[in-house]
C-alpha cells in the first residue's frame, strides 16, 4: 500500500513484531484514489487500516456499492449518525457477513449469535458460516440411514439415549428415548 500514489502512512507502530507478525499501521487515502485503484478495495486483515476521506454521504455510499463482498464492515457514531446513514446501513447488510456498530471485528466465538454469512469472501454458501455455532454445518456430510435396525447405528442415534445428549426427533429436542 506504500506504494500506491496517494495513499499515506497515517500512524505506525514503532514496536517491532516478531518474526512473522507485521506491526500496526493505519493508512490514509481520498474516495477517488480509493475508487481508481482496486487493489485498495480488497479486504484487510491484520493490524492495518485504511481511512478513506469522503466529501458528502453520496460518495460514501458510491465506494459502499463498490465494495466487494467483505467478513464485515464496521460504522463509527452516533446513534443519529446511524438514523441519517440508513442507506449505507443496507448497501453494508448486502456487502457484508457482521455489521459491527462502534466496535471492532477482533473476535468471535461458538455461539447462536454469531455468523459470517453474505456474499464472498464471508462464505461460498450464505446458509453457513465459518464463526458461530452453525459452522458446524461446513464440515458436517448428511447421512440418512433408511431402514437400519438399532444396533446397526451409531449409540448417538439409537432408540434408546443412553447419553442423555440432545437431540431433534420429529422435530422437536429431547433428551428422552424414542
Amino acid at each position: 500500500m506504500r506504494s500506491i500514489p496517494g495513499v499515506r502512512v497515517a500512524a505506525q507502530s514503532s514496536i517491532a513484531g516478531k518474526a512473522g507478525q507485521a506491526p500496526a499501521i493505519v493508512f490514509t487515502t481520498s474516495a477517488g484514489t480509493f475508487l481508481e485503484q482496486n487493489v485498495l478495495q480488497e479486504e484487510l486483515f491484520g493490524p492495518v487500516t485504511l481511512v478513506v476521506s469522503c466529501s458528502s454521504s453520496a460518495e460514501l455510499e458510491r465506494i459502499a456499492r463498490q465494495l466487494p463482498g467483505q467478513l464485515t464492515a464496521t460504522i463509527h457514531g452516533t446513534d443519529e449518525d446511524l438514523a441519517t446513514h440508513q442507506t449505507l446501513v443496507s448497501v453494508l447488510q448486502k456487502k457484508a457477513g457482521r455489521l459491527v456498530f462502534n466496535g471492532f471485528p477482533t473476535g468471535v466465538e461458538v455461539c447462536a449469535a454469531m455468523h459470517h454469512g453474505g456474499p464472498y469472501p464471508a462464505t461460498t454458501d450464505a446458509r453457513v458460516t465459518s464463526v458461530g455455532a452453525q459452522a458446524i454445518k461446513r464440515f458436517a456430510r448428511p447421512v440418512c440411514f433408511q431402514n437400519l435396525p438399532d444396533f446397526a447405528l451409531s449409540e448417538e442415534l439409537r432408540n434408546r439415549n443412553s447419553r442423555k445428549i440432545w437431540r431433534l426427533v420429529d422435530g422437536q429436542l429431547t433428551k428422552d428415548d424414542c
